[in-house]
């Protein structure tokens, strides 16, 4: 309003008139002016430095690092080399010695292939670097030259061993012996772990389907670990209560007295039956006392299974064999009760009778360890899940 005022209001005179002209021109380019600096961006600091050249000394510093860091580059993070060593058959093997060097002296790591054959070596700085491997008994194999930058993690390509020409067959077989050896020590381990709701024995399931075969001791081993297991002896009293309380084998007697011969009749009984049918003639016949757990398969083919489990086993070759180990062994534990039971109750129908009961247990067991025991067993491992 006040400029349309100057303009058109305003009429005394040529010289106002003129004034108010050149007092909007004057405002005009005060506008375009601020218009101007408006539109420009900010800079703060009024010197335009992105086309600058590097300054002295400072060549090899980036500028996106010389705003972050003052100029001045960070450490590299470390990096990572991993891989898997195994023989020419494909098999993994264990306690390879890896050297793995890079461009100068201080660049040389070393550390061993674990079980799986696999290593890592970390805190690498960037380079160039080959892994040299070897391994007792078998040749020297030197992977190609693998380049890393920083906070990288590479895997090799599979390093396969060559065998040694001056090994014989004999020396490669023993070593893998040993290998199962130890494989089987640590299954007798974990299944001298497990337990039924924490509790009751289970250690004659195996739940690994591919699990190595027991050598004698470890059989033994298992059979004696279970036969001295508290649990046991519970289980022994409890039988010898039950037949206390319905008066079987009168000749034992009663209360007191008679308990205890029942209760040592049964314990006998029960380790004769363990360390015969499970220890001494799998030793002999070449036999895994061990129930190796299914899990696959249909309802009717499992429940076959577990009672064929019962007269069938697996050979310590792997392949299925009438069981003469739990049968006979079995028979041989009835056979030694007429040398503890009472007279009245001596003869083949004793023999018969606990040998059948024994059996018949068996199979009750293996379809409990089928279909029941897996679920509620403590310290199952985490691959144990039956036949692949």
């Amino acid at each position: 309003m006040f400029f349309a005022r100057v303009l058109f209001g305003v009429r005394n005179g040529c010289e106002m008139q003129k004034a108010a002209w050149r007092f909007l021109l004057v405002l005009l380019g005060a506008g375009a002016c601020v218009l101007s600096l408006q539109a420009q961006p900010p800079n703060n600091t009024g010197i335009a430095t992105a086309d600058l050249p590097n300054a002295p000394g400072f060549a090899g510093v980036s500028r996106a690092a010389s705003a972050a860091g003052g100029g001045q580059a960070g450490p590299a993070a470390p990096a990572t080399i991993a891989g898997t060593v195994v023989d020419p058959n494909g098999d993994v093997v264990q306690g390879a010695q890896v050297v793995l060097t890079g461009a100068t002296p201080e660049d040389r790591h070393e550390t061993t292939s674990g079980t799986n054959g696999q290593f890592t070596l970390t805190g690498l700085a960037p380079g160039a670097y080959e892994a040299t491997v070897t391994a007792r008994g078998m040749g020297t194999v030197v992977s190609p030259l693998v380049r890393i930058h920083a906070g990288e993690m590479r895997f090799l390509p599979q390093l396969v061993l060559p065998v040694d020409a001056g090994v014989t067959e004999v020396r490669v077989f023993a070593n893998q012996k040993q290998i199962q050896e130890e494989e089987a020590e640590e299954d007798v381990h974990i299944e001298e772990s497990q337990r039924v709701l924490g509790i009751f024995l289970n250690f004659y399931s195996a739940f690994d389907w591919n699990a190595p075969p027991l050598d004698a001791k470890q059989k033994f081993e298992l059979a004696f670990r279970s036969e001295i297991d508290p649990i046991t002896f519970a289980g022994a009293a409890f039988i010898a209560g039950g037949e206390e309380y319905r008066r079987i084998y009168p000749g034992y007697g009663s209360e007191v007295g008679g308990f205890g011969k029942r209760f040592g009749a049964q314990y006998v009984n029960d380790f004769d039956s363990r360390m015969i049918g499970s220890a001494l003639l799998p030793s002999l016949f070449h036999q895994d006392p061990r129930y190796f757990y299914k899990g696959t398969g249909t309802v009717g083919s499992r429940v076959l299974y577990a009672i064929k489990s019962a007269f069938i086993c697996r050979g310590d070759s792997g392949k299925e064999e009438f069981d003469f180990s739990h049968i006979l062994g079995d028979f041989s534990a009835g056979g030694l009760a007429n040398l503890y039971y009472p007279e009245s109750n001596e003869g083949p129908a004793l023999v018969f009778t606990n040998s059948m009961i024994e059996v018949a247990g068996m199979a009750g067991t293996d379809l409990l360890r089928e279909f029941v025991l897996r679920g509620v067993t403590s310290h199952v491992p985490i691959h144990g899940v039956g036949k692949p």
